[in-house]
């Protein structure tokens, strides 16, 4: 028995590009943040095709942490 499954690309798009979502990948980008220490912030952007959040080192001392130690991406494990 098989199943097809249509989805509703409008419907998909618009779920990608809503506020809830944004708040919702703005939560965990500002948790790893949190986790991380001084120096680091995060930010959403309005993406191609969907909403993304993103960290940044923005200090230099957060920067060069990042650089020797890999920080950002540990704190997204």
């Amino acid at each position: 028995m098989s199943i097809k499954v249509v989805l509703n690309k409008k419907g998909v798009k618009e779920m990608l590009f809503s506020p809830e979502m944004e708040a919702l990948v703005r939560e965990r980008a500002d948790e790893a943040v949190s986790s991380l220490g001084e120096g680091y912030e995060a930010y959403t952007l309005r993406g191609h095709d969907r909403i993304q959040a993103g960290i940044r080192a923005a200090s230099y001392a957060a920067r060069k942490d990042n650089l020797e130690h890999n920080t950002i991406l540990k704190a997204l494990k």
